[in-house]
């Protein structure tokens, strides 16, 4: 069973908002005490950073699902709820997280590096925030916003100076053994190398990096052998090694024959590999058909341009030579790179005529009304409450949903959506006559959806039949 994984789907959902609390302060001697309800704590994110301990992403592998923790609840007594703990998932450096569509979301190298992979919801406010000068004792608290879910691909590229590539028991395993530290699995027979192995080589006072790619076949870049799975492992690399077997017992194989199947291989995978140095390292000298092979085939690659070094992992022949050519070419490489400027913060502020939402009128015939801002308030309103609507309403109002409706075209009775097509809410527009706590009568309730009379009016009509009972009751006193 394997032992590495290079890409993985992780289902990540971040917590939600814990909601408000709508809370009266109640304490003996201390009549209308005041709404006391407490906000609700925030959801924890899903954060993604990189580890430089962490070389696999195996374990997201066997659990794809990953979950933060909601925030707390307010409560009474102005007690705010806790907020939820982010999980952090440590990474691999340079994993890249894509989403479902392939598109590039965040390319995590460095030590370090975050990626807020899910956001966690914001905590609703209780009564006691909500209270203002025209509603002294709101009767509602706002809900926790849920936190976002969703699936992203992580793809792990290797970070390396020199990439080795060729064929499979080209010895590009027993190179790297001997110029690194690296110990990997060595071993006669094709494809023992099922993982990059990666080790740092020191020459003079240059230190770089050098990977081992698993061995490359012909339709390696259509996805035969282990070639695709592998080789965007070479796509950071500054050079690429290739490592020519010398000594091969096939007989329909030759060193200039391997690196044409291998050079239209990196050709035809793109990423820029065609553009990359090339260096060619010709295998396994100590065999005496080997050194026979090198001194015939070496001339004609030099006729093409590379540099050719002649060595064997066993005998540590030509390796010192190597080692530091490669950090010649590496040196040259890093020169070339342009330096990378310092973050610059660009702030780009709202346009004057940004009113922070969208009307259009859909196909269906319903306004659908889109913007951060509405969308966010409806997801906090608990619409089992009448004045938690009307103050929904109120919001609306303010911020010129309404007035964008009826410049739309929207008539009384129209259908309104606000939020996304799959999960928005839909009602039927009543415009606002009056707007406010003047229409508010006991806690909890808003007349504006239940079409009473107004409160004034209400208490006009009380006081008006106690009046008449009190003219009855006098009219028929026997004294």
């Amino acid at each position: 069973m394997t032992t590495f994984v290079d890409r993985v789907e992780l289902h990540v959902a971040a917590g939600s908002g814990g909601h408000g609390c709508a809370s009266v302060h109640r304490e003996k001697f201390k009549p209308l005490g005041g709404p006391d309800g407490g906000n609700g704590g925030r959801g924890g994110d899903v954060i993604l950073v990189v580890d430089q301990s962490v070389t696999t992403l195996l374990d997201y592998h066997h659990s794809p699902h990953r979950k933060a923790t909601n925030g707390a609840p307010g409560a009474g007594d102005n007690r705010s709820g806790k907020d939820g703990q982010d999980l952090v998932l440590p990474v691999p450096d340079g994993t890249v997280v894509l989403d479902k569509d392939g598109n590039v979301l965040a390319d995590l190298v460095g030590e370090g590096t975050t990626y807020v992979a899910s956001q966690g919801g914001r905590g609703g406010l209780g009564n006691a925030a909500l209270a203002s000068a025209r509603r002294k004792a709101p009767g509602f608290a706002l809900l926790g916003e849920p936190g976002q879910a969703g699936d992203v691909v992580l793809e792990l590229k290797t970070v390396a100076d020199v990439a080795l590539v060729g064929y499979p028991s080209a010895g590009k395993s027993s190179l790297i053994s001997v110029l690194s530290a690296a110990k990997p699995k060595i071993a006669d027979y094709p494809f023992t190398t099922l993982v990059p192995n990666l080790g740092v080589v020191t020459a003079g006072s240059t230190v770089y990096t050098i990977a081992d790619v698993p061995g490359l076949i012909p339709g390696a870049s259509q996805g035969k052998g282990l070639g695709l799975e592998f080789l965007r492992h070479v796509e950071r690399c500054s050079v690429l090694v290739h490592v020519l077997d010398t000594a091969t017992l096939e007989s329909d194989r030759d060193p200039v024959s391997d690196l044409d199947i291998i050079e239209a291989e990196l050709r035809e995978y793109g990423a820029g590999l065609e553009n990359r140095p090339r260096v060619v390292v010709l295998n396994k000298i100590d065999v005496p058909d080997g050194q026979d092979l090198a001194d015939l085939v070496r001339p004609d690659l030099e006729a093409r341009g590379y540099r050719v070094f002649e060595v064997s992992a066993i005998a540590h022949k030509g390796l010192k030579e190597l080692s530091f050519a490669l950090a010649e070419v590496v040196g040259a490489a890093r020169a070339a790179k342009p330096k990378e400027e310092a973050t610059r913060v660009v702030i780009r502020p709202k346009a004057v005529d940004d009113t922070g939402f969208t009307v259009k009128l859909g196909d269906d015939g319903i306004y659908r009304v889109r913007g951060e801002k509405p969308e966010r308030w409806v997801r906090q309103t608990d619409f089992n409450n009448d004045e938690a609507v009307g103050y929904l309403a109120d919001r609306l109002n303010r911020l010129g949903v309404e007035e964008a409706l009826m410049k739309a075209g929207a008539r009384t009775g129209d259908g309104v959506a606000i939020g996304p097509e799959e999960n928005a809410v839909v009602f039927d527009w009543e415009p606002s006559v009056m707007a406010g706590a003047e229409m508010l009568g006991r806690r909890g309730e808003d007349h504006r959806l239940e079409e009473p009379r107004p409160a004034a009016q209400r208490r006009r009509d009380r006081d008006a039949d106690r009046d008449e009972a009190e003219k009855a009751y006098d009219d028929f006193k026997p004294f």
